[in-house]
């Protein structure tokens, strides 16, 4: 499937994109980003540089994400939402001059296979979303986020446990869980949930 971009959007020749994949109006693709099968940009969203998604990514509607974030495959990045890459950001140093990008080390962050975050969130490097977690709107997430957890709030704290197909998994005791969609089974274990 050939890859389109609407002549609005702003896509570095230096950028990869993969076969099938969308980039909308206003978006913009930076140098050296790689985006894998399948991914849709949204209108006005920022790729930044050196930025990677795998295959099937979606940045909604002016999702920003800032390098070095990596997006592993199925990652859904909900309208307006933002990836940080600065542990002190300023605009000048204490001598009043402004700063360069040499001035500062980028910081990234990671979401695992699957995960989704909900739009306006923001994530601030450096943190990992974990695989098939879900990020509620409006959540500022300071921590890493385990596998298969959804957190929302400020900062962000776990308040349930989702599957794949994103719904609440329904506790069934004994430190089982179960998707009312699928029926798939999960078992908690200190803090970690894991498919049985």
């Amino acid at each position: 499937m050939p890859v389109r971009i609407q002549p609005s959007a702003d896509v570095s020749p230096e950028a990869t994109l993969g076969d099938g994949s969308s980039v909308w109006h206003l978006a913009q693709v930076r140098e050296h980003a790689v985006l894998g099968r399948n991914c849709i940009i949204g209108r006005g969203a920022y790729v930044g540089t050196g930025v990677v998604l795998g295959d099937n990514c979606k940045l909604q509607n002016y999702a920003l994400v800032y390098e070095p974030a990596r997006l592993e495959a199925g990652v859904f990045v909900g309208p307006a939402a933002v990836f940080t890459n600065d542990h002190y950001p300023r605009s000048i140093s204490p001598d009043g001059t402004l700063k360069r990008g040499e001035d500062w080390e980028a910081v990234g962050v990671t979401c695992k296979q699957g995960s989704s975050i909900g739009a306006r969130a923001v994530c601030v490097a450096p943190v990992t979303i974990g695989a098939w977690a879900m990020v509620a709107a409006g959540a500022v997430v300071v921590s890493d986020v385990p596998d298969y957890a959804l957190v929302a709030g400020v900062p962000a704290r776990r308040i349930r446990w989702v599957g794949e197909a994103g719904e609440p998994l329904t506790d069934d005791g004994d430190g089982l869980f179960s998707c009312p969609s699928s029926g798939r089974q999960y078992r908690e274990s200190e803090g970690i949930l894991r498919p049985e």
